[in-house]
């Protein structure tokens, strides 16, 4: 990491002991957010042509199934269609750079942690800033990682695999589905919470992880419910507890870490929608009600669940304080670590 980042991140209050990075999330400038009598009117009668809801990853990825989800209810509630769009690139990068330089009051991204918090810290080339270039609207949607073991690890529960884990050393291998991801963050961040020194494996996606795993190639991982969950249910791998501070629906209510006395090492990925820097307050706030509105829906939340996501209806500054909580939390493993996407 360059001596600015580190300085810039040592500013904001980054300790590599309790690697928390208190932050004050910078807004759209008050100025730019002023608006006169005409576009107030303008605002309050928006969206006057369909909404697009960019997804950076195909068709079929969650992210993409969780937009789907909304998409729909979210139409009839507007009064004009919400279109998804599949722009796939740089783990989702490229969609969340099509948001944050639209100029399109009508343009939103169905976004990841990644792209709405430690983006610019894991690439130089990243062509936005997430904390400058989004207006957060909501959450749609959050999911623990199980922490997955293969037959040729020991253990049935945290606790007894951290033992086993600590006697190999870095002999024992975890796997993830590419540098920078939430996969690889969390299980370095798990590493300095529990003094495990394994090494890890990137692949190229979790499908790759999951392989590499039944094949005994690799012994640990932090992978997503709905990828994971069959193979735990068919006796080929084994499920010792989730990253979420409580139980999840989407996996039976089974343990979290924080259960077995893993402190510090809560984390979740999400799904949310936000706009670019410049969208008005007022149409932040019309979009966020819609969300929220349709995300209490109980056949929207099923439906969510069932590809995947636990529903999070919430306000914009919540997700606002997500993105400021994931930012200091990841952002001092990939201080303390040197992590870089492209390393």
């Amino acid at each position: 990491m360059d001596l600015d980042k580190r300085r810039w991140l040592q500013g904001l209050g980054a300790t590599a002991a309790g690697l928390a990075l208190p932050m004050a999330w910078a807004q759209p400038d008050a100025a730019a957010r002023a608006r006169t009598s005409g576009r107030a009117a303008a605002d309050a009668i928006w969206p006057t042509k369909p909404v697009k809801l960019l997804v950076g990853f195909p068709a079929g990825a969650s992210p993409d199934l969780a937009a789907r989800a909304v998409s729909e209810p979210l139409s009839q509630l507007l009064r004009q269609p919400v279109v998804v769009e599949n722009k796939p690139g740089a783990s989702g990068n490229v969609a969340a750079d099509l948001v944050a330089k639209s100029t399109d009051e009508h343009t939103f991204g169905a976004l990841i942690n990644g792209n709405l918090t430690i983006a610019k810290l894991l690439s130089d080339k990243t062509p936005f800033n997430p904390e400058t270039d989004f207006a957060p609207v909501g959450l749609i949607g959050t999911a623990p990682l199980v922490f997955t073991l293969a037959g040729n690890a020991q253990g049935d529960n945290p606790v007894d695999l951290v033992h086993w884990a600590r006697s190999q050393g870095a002999s024992a291998v975890y796997g993830s589905p590419g540098n920078g991801t939430v996969g690889h963050l969390g299980m370095e961040l798990l590493k300095t919470r529990t003094g495990i020194t394994a090494k890890h494996q990137a692949f190229n996606g979790n499908p790759a992880v999951i392989k590499a795993m039944l094949e005994g190639k690799v012994q640990m991982s932090l992978l997503p419910p709905g990828l994971v969950m069959p193979h735990v249910q068919a006796g080929k791998l084994r499920a010792v507890g989730v990253t979420s501070p409580e139980p999840s629906p989407l996996v039976n209510g089974m343990n979290t870490l924080r259960d077995a006395s893993v402190r510090g090492a809560d984390l979740e990925i999400w799904t949310a929608m936000a706009g670019p820097a410049s969208l008005p307050e007022s149409i932040v706030e019309k979009m966020n009600a819609a969300l929220v509105t349709v995300i209490r829906r109980p056949e929207v939340s099923k439906r969510l669940i069932e590809v995947g996501w636990q529903a999070q209806p919430g306000t914009a500054d919540a997700l606002a304080s997500r993105m400021r909580k994931d930012t200091a939390t990841l952002g001092g493993v990939i201080l303390m670590r040197g992590i870089r996407a492209d390393a």
